[in-house]
Parts: C-alpha cells; sequence; structure tokens
C-alpha cells in the first residue's frame, strides 16, 4: 500500500488556514497530544478558544476509549496514509458537558514543526444521524411493509413487516434480487418494468388495473398493494414499495360479490317465480267471480272472497318491497348540485303532509354535489314515517339540515310515540314493524338505511328526542370516496 506524502505545516500556515475552516480540525502528536485544535471544534465541543492545546487527546473521547486510541494513534504514525476513520462504524467525541457527539473523522499524516503528526478533520453529524435513526424508526414502525430497492434489483432495506408478510427472518432479505418475492411466472417482464419506471419515477400505486401477487417464502402467493416512489441517496437511486397484504379485503370482496350475485338471482325469482303464481290466483278469484255472476252467494263467501283479494294484494305489494330493497343497495351514478333546503322543500311537497301539522325547519347546510335520488328517496321515507306516527295533538315534525365536517348531517324528529332503546336497531330491519297500529309492511326504514349506506352514509335514530318522538340522523357525504382501482404486482 502507497503511503501518503507527509506534507511540512507551519504553525502560521494553520492559523491563516485553518482557524476558521467550517469543519473541526484537530492536531495530535504520537503521544495523542492536542497540538493545534481550531475555533470550529472548540465551538464543536464546547470548549473556550485556546483551551484544547496542549491537552491530551484522551479529553475529548468517550470514557473507556483512551488506553486503547493511542495504540491507533502510533499505528497511523508508523503506516500513514489519508483515511477515513471508523471504516463506517459511528464515532463519537465526548462534549465539554460530557455529552456524546456523533462525528465523522478523516485522517491525514503531516509534518508539525519538524515532528510527525496526525491531521484529522471532524465534522457533526449528529444531526444526520438523529435523522437517520428517526428514519429507521419510522419505517421499522409503519404497519406496512417497506422494501428499499436499487437500480440493479437488490433489496438494501426492509422493515419487520415486510420480513412478516413474506415469510422471512430479521435481516434475511437484504442483499437479495427482489425476483425472490416475485411468482416465477412475472419475472421476465418485471426487469422492464422497473426500468421504465426508474426513467419517470413519480409515486404511484404499482400495477394499476391487474392483480398484484407476492410470493411467501413458503411458495404460496398472496394478494398486494405497492405503492411506489424514488428516493435519491448518496448511494444512488433507490425505489422505495410499500407493500400490503390485501388477502381479507380480497376475501371480503369476493363474499360481497357472491352476495350479490344471490340476490340478483333471488331478485329474478321474486320477480317472476313468485309473481306468476299469484297472478294466477288472482286471475282465477275473477273468473269465479265471473261465473257465479248474479248468483247470491252467503255473506261468509262473499268475505272469504274479498280477504282472497287483500291477501294476493298485500303479497304482491311484499314482492315490490322485496324488490325495491334488493334496488336499494346499489349505487347511483349520476350525481347533480343540490341545494339542502330547495331539496327539503320538494320532499315536503311529495309528502303530503297533512295540513294540520307543524313543520319546523333549520336548515344552515350549504350546496353541495351529490346523488340527488337517494338522498330525496330516503328523506321523504322518514318524513313518511314521521307523518304515520304522529303524535296525540295536530302532529309536530323538525328536520334540520347542517353542515358538519366531510358530511351534511339531516335530522328528522317527530312528536309521536318514540323507538323504545331495545328497538332501536331492530326497526331497521327487514319487515320489522315498531307498532301493528300504524299501516306499512315494516320495509321503508330498511330501505332508507341500505339506500344511505350505499352511498357512504350512515343513518342512527334517537329514541326520545326533544319532541318525545323519535329522531333520524343521517350523515351524508358531501365529498364522495373514489372507488380505488384492484391493481396486481406483475
Amino acid at each position: 500500500m502507497t503511503e501518503t506524502p507527509v506534507h511540512p505545516v507551519t504553525l502560521p500556515q494553520v492559523r491563516t488556514v485553518l482557524d476558521h475552516a467550517p469543519v473541526g480540525v484537530l492536531i495530535a502528536d504520537v503521544n495523542s497530544r492536542i497540538l493545534y485544535a481550531n475555533h470550529t471544534l472548540h465551538r464543536m465541543l464546547g470548549h473556550p478558544p485556546g483551551s484544547l492545546s496542549g491537552q491530551p487527546l484522551t479529553d475529548l473521547l468517550p470514557d473507556g476509549l483512551g488506553q486503547p486510541h493511542a495504540g491507533l494513534v502510533r499505528m497511523f504514525l508508523d503506516a500513514p496514509r489519508q483515511r477515513q476513520m471508523g471504516a463506517g462504524k459511528p464515532l463519537y467525541a465526548r462534549h465539554a458537558d460530557g455529552h456524546p457527539v456523533t462525528v465523522e473523522i478523516a485522517l491525514c499524516p503531516v509534518d508539525y514543526d519538524g515532528q510527525a503528526a496526525a491531521m484529522a478533520y471532524v465534522s457533526d453529524v449528529s444531526v444526520m444521524r438523529l435523522a437517520q435513526m428517526q428514519f429507521g424508526q419510522v419505517v421499522a414502525a409503519m404497519p406496512q411493509g417497506v422494501l428499499l430497492i436499487d437500480t440493479d434489483g437488490m433489496i438494501r432495506l426492509t422493515n419487520p413487516v415486510a420480513e412478516q408478510l413474506f415469510g422471512y427472518d430479521s435481516g434475511a432479505l437484504i442483499g437479495q434480487p427482489l425476483d425472490t418475492l416475485i411468482p416465477t411466472r412475472y419475472r421476465s417482464g418485471h426487469r422492464g418494468l422497473m426500468t421504465a419506471y426508474a426513467a419517470d419515477a413519480t409515486p404511484r400505486m404499482m400495477g394499476q388495473g391487474r392483480d398484484l401477487t407476492g410470493l411467501h417464502r413458503s411458495g404460496e402467493e398472496f394478494p398486494v398493494e405497492i405503492a411506489l416512489s424514488r428516493l435519491d441517496t448518496p448511494a444512488g437511486m433507490r425505489l422505495l414499495a410499500i407493500v400490503s397484504d390485501i388477502s381479507a379485503r380480497k376475501r371480503a370482496e369476493s363474499a360481497l360479490r357472491q352476495t350479490n350475485a344471490q340476490l340478483e338471482e333471488f331478485t329474478y325469482v321474486a320477480s317472476h317465480d313468485l309473481r306468476s303464481p299469484l297472478r294466477g290466483i288472482a286471475d282465477l278469484l275473477g273468473w269465479i267471480r265471473e261465473d257465479l255472476g248474479d248468483l247470491p252467494l252467503p255473506e261468509a263467501v262473499t268475505t272469504n272472497f274479498d280477504r282472497i283479494a287483500v291477501r294476493v294484494e298485500r303479497a304482491e305489494r311484499m314482492i315490490d318491497d322485496l324488490l325495491e330493497y334488493a334496488r336499494a343497495g346499489q349505487r347511483t351514478l349520476r350525481q347533480e348540485e343540490i341545494d339542502p333546503a330547495q331539496l327539503i322543500d320538494d320532499v315536503l311537497a311529495l309528502a303530503s303532509v297533512p295540513d294540520d301539522f307543524r313543520v319546523e325547519l333549520d336548515l344552515t347546510a350549504t350546496p353541495l354535489t351529490t346523488w340527488r335520488t337517494p338522498l330525496a328517496a330516503s328523506l321523504h321515507n322518514l318524513v313518511t314515517n314521521a307523518v304515520k306516527h304522529r303524535g296525540e295533538g295536530q302532529g309536530h315534525i323538525r328536520i334540520t339540515a347542517r353542515d358538519e365536517g366531510r358530511y351534511v348531517v339531516f335530522s328528522v324528529e317527530d312528536d309521536g310515540p318514540g323507538v323504545p332503546d331495545s328497538a332501536r336497531e331492530r326497526i331497521f330491519r327487514l319487515f320489522h314493524r315498531a307498532t301493528s297500529t300504524v299501516p306499512g309492511h315494516g320495509v321503508g326504514l330498511a330501505v332508507t338505511r341500505r339506500m344511505i349506506n350505499a352511498h357512504d352514509g350512515m343513518i342512527s335514530v334517537t329514541g326520545h328526542g326533544a319532541l318525545g318522538g323519535a329522531c333520524f340522523t343521517v350523515h351524508w357525504p358531501r365529498i364522495a370516496l373514489r372507488d380505488t382501482p384492484e391493481g396486481g404486482l406483475s
């Protein structure tokens, strides 16, 4: 190994050139005695100007490093060459108050007024080390898997979640090719995809419109979502991949698709296979009456004919209600700008509120762009429900609308008998009726909640509000959540 030439340094040269250098400069002799320290080093380590000259170098070292360090200085001067100290290990100097200061040190041999000496360039990297430590803590604490990949496709950093997702021990993925985590059938095209992304590396989701899968250590594949970003580091450009296991979501989506398919099948059956027999019964009843003509019938027979007609009509109405409930779970596509106050006026006009009702309005919500039809239908059902459950007096309804965060909050309150606490959830079930004294089939509130939930809203009820009766509250989104397209790794 070629030794670095030793340059003579005189005291005037040192003070002229190095006193105000932006990095700390220190010169020590073979006995680890400080021959010179510039102003920057004094400030860095909290010492008065000029106080370090003639002091032992051990005064600047953390406890326990004094004796080994003296031998290291002699070894350096026996084979002097310019180099970084520490070989990548963290280095610390001791501040005047005793706390450690993280530093980087570059060494250079010099001839200081005729004697061999070591010159050290000292940089305070405490802030950088703190940032690195915090970055490491953030990465380790993230609930998603994190992979840092270099331009050669090698994994340079992982966090515990990523190792757990793919089934590897701590640190086992470092230095491994990214192909280790990619199913074999996708590997041939993956290099080209990485190169294309590196050429235009903007933060985005990977594999838009495709299903992505990762390869577990066991050989099993599992569905994932991956967000990509570019990081520029001192070691070069890196790709940051945030990996989420979406197995649970995929199972839920599959179950939902199956449920919707079954619901569509049920809708078809209810619309055709159930309605046709009822129509046949109604037709048969009509034919019997025609055949009987003006023949006098016992009152009991006439009554039974009427009962049959009523029950057929109720059964058909129940089928209509079931179909309405099924359709209520489908999200409306068309949105338009609406004024909540105008919407309430339209709802009241269609609800046929009796003239003797007192309707109180408190509408402060601002206009919004949303799905008009399901919102209007839901409010109409609630107003109609309030009319049916009027109190003993003239009847009183209070309707409010206010902005609250990302929601418009509507409330419809009446002066009726209210809802017992034990029934507050049951009243939203299909065919549940709060009371038998009020006409209906127990479908309206079930349909209302289904429509509201299908459009990212929420509905709740207070059993006894300020007016004494039930108070229904609807949280309707001002801003619709965007449907996230399915994506995949390939």
